[in-house]
């Protein structure tokens, strides 16, 4: 009866730990943000369907002289030494923008991109945003970019996608997957070196990670880091290969983790038999 009473107190005081001071001390060290929003309400609604044929004539009209797509054969004026000299980071190659980005954003994006990406305290009338807007443009040929971009997606692998999402500014020195930006001009660009990603799923967890690339300023305010603006898919593949990079031994950590504790159970009823077969002969 003794034993029964100090596992009813060593159990009450646990409960009192795990239900009451810890999930305190976890929002203090963690204050709870919105989670991610995939629909980016702050942004409006995507341009209705457009001419893909159109938006390809756009394209080649308007962003070739900094990006590429080179799926279709569409190769920038620029080299991407040059651009990342020029603009302080290499412009994407945007084979894969209709894969990757969310049309909502997108279009925002094109409208006002520093606004789109949540950087417009980084920019004012004595510094302007790399990219130009495309304010001036119909809602007709807005739509038609989109769909030009939507009609040459092919799948790609996570780190494929990683690497168009994240790999313009940060290095991956664990998969050796190294940023082609300079890096003088990156951080002059981004007021400090963007980190390695090795392992940033270890560091942050999966959860955070979910709500700091949908929108940064949740989770840092006033980073330099923008929004980039995937879509769900297209982030959780891109956390996928962050974890099989920095965390490749997590399923055989989980494994071990079930075996033990049924190590753990296993050795306490054979603790506890144990402690009823002496205390039995004693008495």
């Amino acid at each position: 009866m003794r034993e029964l009473k100090i596992l009813v107190v060593v159990l009450f005081f646990t409960a009192v730990v795990y239900w009451g001071v810890e999930p305190f001390a976890h929002s203090q060290m963690h204050p709870h943000v919105a989670p991610a929003d995939f629909t980016f309400k702050d942004l409006g609604h995507a341009v209705g369907k457009g001419d893909f044929i159109k938006g390809e004539e756009l394209v080649q009209a308007n962003c070739v002289a900094c990006h590429s797509v080179k799926s279709v054969g569409i190769q920038s004026a620029m080299s991407e030494s040059d651009a990342s000299l020029a603009y302080g980071v290499v412009p994407p190659d945007l084979s894969n923008a209709g894969l990757l980005y969310d049309p909502a954003f997108l279009n925002a994006f094109l409208k006002n991109p520093a606004k789109a990406m949540l950087v417009e305290h980084k920019f004012d009338q004595t510094r302007t945003f790399p990219m130009p807007s495309y304010d001036w443009m119909s809602e007709d040929e807005l739509a038609s970019i989109l769909a030009f971009f939507h009609s040459i997606v092919k799948p790609v692998s996570d780190k494929a996608l990683y690497e168009e999402a994240c790999g313009r500014c940060h290095d991956m020195k664990y998969d050796k997957t190294m940023s082609h930006s300079d890096k003088a001009a990156l951080t002059a660009y981004m007021g400090t070196l963007p980190p390695d990603l090795s392992i940033m799923i270890r560091a942050k967890s999966d959860e955070y990670l979910s709500t700091f690339i949908n929108n940064p300023q949740k989770q840092l305010a006033g980073t330099s880091m923008p929004r980039v603006g995937l879509t769900e898919k297209a982030q959780n593949q891109v956390i996928s290969y962050m974890e099989k990079v920095g965390d490749r031994k997590k399923a055989e950590r989980e494994d071990l983790g079930y075996k033990l504790i049924g190590y753990m159970v296993l050795f306490t009823l054979l603790a506890f038999a144990w402690k009823v077969k002496i205390w039995r002969e004693v008495h």
